[in-house]
């Protein structure tokens, strides 16, 4: 065992999951302020019942040896998972299961954020419950833990397709199945406290660099390039952002500012291990303008994302997914993109993507339509004209 490469995993373990109270606080500040307990509870919960989920079958059937599709149940509730190295690793098994425990967290809670204001909680906890077994579980195992496109060459280094990619598009499925908000398009439905989301986004900023840097598994050359492109990426794609709005829309926000470094942390998460500085830079100033666009179109295309996670981890990581096919240098690490001579790498990226995509969309789907027979999806409309926090929870957010 290296000791200081299972420090930084073991302290990038506790920033990953720092991510997820930042993100129940960047959500909260978006919604009205009658939702913002709901909101933030699912991120909350999520911490909870997703670390459950893995503890028992969640990390065995994402990281067990099994077959191209999914990993076997030989490490159900941990067995085997110690003190012992972790293979092509110098960290203990446990370490590598709370780190990758953490992603676990996060991504069903980031799906939350399409949405919010309106779903039954008793639905979310089920949804989550087959979610992570069914959807997140077997894409983990296909890049991560020895499934086909990990065998194809694809380039994953933090989570652009496992964890952004795919809650992005399963979040695309929610808006779909549950439906507008009530008033969707005629009521004013703008962010009722965007101190706590800047607060929120700055705690994701931070956390962050356990989530990009700590996939390096090492205290390493590895970790400090990500640490760094991370950073750089996620800066770029904040001025871009606000750019692309100030000239759109006349006005730069701290809404944007928010958003836009969101969208690059999310896009340099597949890259981060990959590429330099210089190219962490394209990535992320493409990234801010790109997911602006995308967020805009939302209203064309007819959909309710509340939280726009669409726009954000689903078009951000899956441009940081293809970017990856065109900056990746073999000399920082993994293999060479277009840009270096590669052109094939691009292809696997760009199969990566479409598997992601088309998978974690019909799946979901086919699991929300179970749970919506079963026991529907929606809280009623008095409850949700009242506010989910007082109708579903019993309580209120500001008691002024």
């Amino acid at each position: 065992m290296n000791a200081a490469d299972t420090a930084w995993v073991m302290a990038s373990s506790a920033l990953v999951l720092l991510m997820t109270p930042g993100l129940a606080m960047f959500y909260g500040g978006m919604t009205r302020a009658k939702n913002v307990l709901s909101t933030m509870m699912h991120s909350f919960f999520l911490m909870g019942l997703a670390s459950v989920v893995w503890l028992f079958w969640g990390f065995s059937l994402s990281f067990a040896q099994g077959n191209w599709f999914v990993g076997s149940l030989e490490h159900f509730a941990l067995t085997g998972v110690g003190a012992d190295l972790w293979p092509e690793t110098k960290i203990p098994g446990s370490t590598y299961m709370i780190f990758q425990c953490m992603f676990a967290i996060i991504t069903p809670a980031l799906i939350s954020g399409a949405f919010a204001e309106r779903m039954k909680f008793s639905s979310f906890i089920v949804f989550t419950l087959l979610w992570l077994t069914f959807v997140y579980a077997p894409i983990c195992h296909w890049i991560w833990g020895g499934g086909f496109l990990q065998k194809m060459g694809a380039l994953d280094f933090a989570g652009g397709a496992v964890v952004h990619i795919n809650s992005g598009v399963a979040a695309l499925a929610c808006a779909f199945m549950v439906g507008k908000r009530k008033g969707y398009g005629t009521l004013p439905m703008t962010p009722h406290n965007l101190t706590l989301t800047l607060l929120g986004a700055g705690l994701l900023w931070f956390g962050w660099f356990g989530f990009n840097a700590g996939s390096a598994l090492a205290a390493n050359e590895s970790a400090s390039n990500a640490f760094v492109v991370t950073h750089m990426a996620t800066s770029t794609a904040a001025i871009s952002w606000v750019l692309a709005e100030w000239i759109i829309r006349g006005k730069p926000t701290t809404l944007g500012v928010a958003s836009g470094a969101v969208a690059g942390l999310v896009a340099i998460t597949p890259a981060a291990g990959f590429v330099g500085p210089v190219s962490s830079v394209i990535v992320g100033g493409v990234a801010g303008v790109l997911c602006y666009l995308a967020v805009l179109a939302k209203s064309r295309l007819g959909y309710d994302d509340a939280l726009d996670v669409v726009g954000i981890h689903g078009v951000g990581g899956s441009w940081g997914a293809i970017a990856t096919g065109l900056f990746a240098a073999k000399a920082i690490g993994g293999a060479d993109g277009l840009f270096f001579g590669n052109p094939a790498q691009l292809g696997i990226q760009i199969v990566s993507v479409l598997a992601t995509i088309g998978y974690s969309f019909m799946v979901s789907l086919v699991i929300l339509s179970v749970v919506k027979a079963i026991m529907g999806l929606r809280v009623t409309e008095e409850e949700e004209v009242a506010g989910v926090d007082t109708s579903v929870h019993g309580e209120a957010a500001y008691n002024l």
